[in-house]
């Protein structure tokens, strides 16, 4: 090779010159700007208004330290969002598919069981729903003080005061005057700098017994932790209602599914079939696990609470909603699609996820009722063993999966895996169910009651909707503003809005 050709061409020279000072004024801009953050920190960390220490379970404390992100935690209020799959204001779950009243018979659920709203409801919700009683007085049930846990932060101040397995073992009316304010500031953040913080213990219990060490996951995964705390999978141990996340064999359904049967854990004794059932919660976080934006290290926060600049100051938005109502601040942010491909796309994960649930909601209820056919016809508990086990497993396969928040678009292969596998129990369990029936004397289809509509079903089951609605009012209406009032004579509460 001769010397002039070893020499670089003027135009490259050029070219590596200015991708150089490109670079270089990338890295310049990037400094700045975490230079300009941690000011900005700084600046808001030293000019505080108020001084917060310990646990203020009343969000409106923060407000004048932290406005931006108090403001758009108040939007939570705001139910107008609607997606072709629900949205922020409450729908009747129950009126819209019946067969899940049959499916929680012998459970509160069958009462009551309507789509979540945003955080600032969530007091007035549980007061609301039918599932946690009438009790007119402390001592009262139906409910522990348990079902209070991700409803507020004066929940981590009560532990704080009372002791964890004291604030556990009470009854949910004991607690109806100091558990007021809705899920804010003090539930995932400590005061003095607003570091991301654990405030409940079962989630530090869970991670320990998953073989995980909560002082040394990273700032990303807290960013989905602090939603983990309550978005799981979880139960109350039978000595003292003490809430313990079922994480001993990993975070999956057949983890899950493993410890109970090995602790014996039935959550209630169906009231048709007789099946020892699993009631899954709300296993959102174990889910997301599964999916490709948990694989690849995207958090909760990254796609519900993004991040806003304003005014040279970036904050995240507290305004916790479905992706789907900001695209732009949300899915844009990592995809170059329209904001109508990208909402088709979610909705075609969640439509061809709705179309097996409805599958396995209407052979699983059939199952069910075919197994009390069984009993009132004398089947024996040796002719039904095996198929309430198959009616257990096809349950908590079914439940796992629809009690999960945006599971068919989260992990929309485990969803339907878990469903397939619902739907093949349940297969199962009618087809072992005939082969008893046969050898009772009934050949021929089980005849099937009316539960088209949401009263026909709770009718058949046994329920009286009118008592249950009945008391509840009295209850709204006398015991619910007397926790109001005492709340706020003890400074607990400021306002209701």
């Amino acid at each position: 090779m001769s010397t002039d050709s070893k020499k670089m061409k003027p135009w490259v020279a050029w070219m590596l010159f200015f991708v150089t000072v490109g670079v270089v004024f990338l890295l310049g801009m990037l400094a700045a700007s975490i230079t300009q953050r941690r000011a900005e920190i700084t600046s808001i960390m030293n000019n505080k208004k108020v001084e917060i220490t310990g646990i203020e379970s009343r969000s409106e404390i923060f407000a004048e330290n932290y406005p931006r992100e108090y403001h758009t935690w108040l939007q939570t209020e705001d139910t107008t969002f609607q997606s072709e799959f629900h949205g922020s204001s409450v729908v009747d779950v129950l009126a819209e598919r019946p067969e899940m009243v049959v499916l929680w018979a012998g459970y509160a659920f069958s009462k009551d069981y309507g789509t979540p709203r945003g955080h600032m409801h969530m007091i007035e919700d549980v007061w609301n729903t039918l599932r946690t009683g009438s009790p007119m007085t402390p001592d009262q049930g139906p409910q522990p003080a348990t079902c209070w846990t991700c409803k507020s932060p004066d929940v981590p101040r009560m532990m704080d005061s009372i002791g964890v397995a004291e604030y556990y073992a009470g009854t949910w009316a004991s607690l109806g005057h100091e558990i007021v304010n809705p899920v804010g500031c003090a539930d995932c953040h400590e005061p003095e700098h607003m570091n991301l913080q654990i405030s409940r213990p079962a989630l530090v219990e869970g991670l320990a017994n998953a073989g995980v060490d909560i002082n040394k996951v990273s700032q990303q995964d807290m960013r989905s932790l602090a939603c983990a705390q309550c978005h799981v999978e979880y139960y109350f141990q039978p000595d003292g209602n003490y809430l313990t996340f079922p994480w001993h064999n990993g975070l999956t359904m057949e983890g899950g599914e493993e410890y109970y049967d090995k602790v014996g854990h039935v959550d209630y004794v169906h009231a048709l079939s007789k099946a020892p059932i699993l009631k899954a919660q709300h296993p959102d976080y174990e889910i997301f696990l599964q999916g490709i934006h948990g694989q690849r290290g995207v958090s909760c926060a990254d796609c519900h609470m993004p991040y806003i600049s304003e005014g040279g100051v970036k904050y995240s938005d507290h305004h916790i909603i479905s992706p789907l109502a900001n695209i732009n601040n949300t899915c844009q942010v990592c995809h170059r699609e329209s904001e109508e491909t990208l909402r088709e796309s979610v909705y075609e994960r969640q439509r061809k996820g709705a179309e097996l649930r409805d599958m396995v909601e209407q052979e699983l209820a059939a199952a069910h009722i075919e197994a009390k056919f069984a009993w009132d016809n004398g089947a024996t508990e040796a002719q039904m063993a095996d198929i309430l086990q198959l009616l257990r497993q096809s349950q908590w396969r079914w439940d796992y999966a629809v009690a999960s928040h945006g599971a068919p678009f989260h992990a929309p292969i485990e969803f339907q895996r878990l469903l397939s596998q619902s739907l093949d129990r349940a297969h199962k369990a009618r087809f072992a169910t005939s082969k008893v029936l046969a050898q009772l004397g009934h050949i021929g289809d089980v005849p099937m009651p009316d539960i088209s509509t949401k009263a026909k079903a709770q009718a058949y089951i046994g329920l009286d909707m009118e008592k249950e609605e009945a008391n509840k009012k009295v209850f709204l209406e006398t015991v619910v503003p007397e926790w109001i009032k005492t709340a706020k004579e003890n400074n607990r509460l400021i306002s209701r809005r």
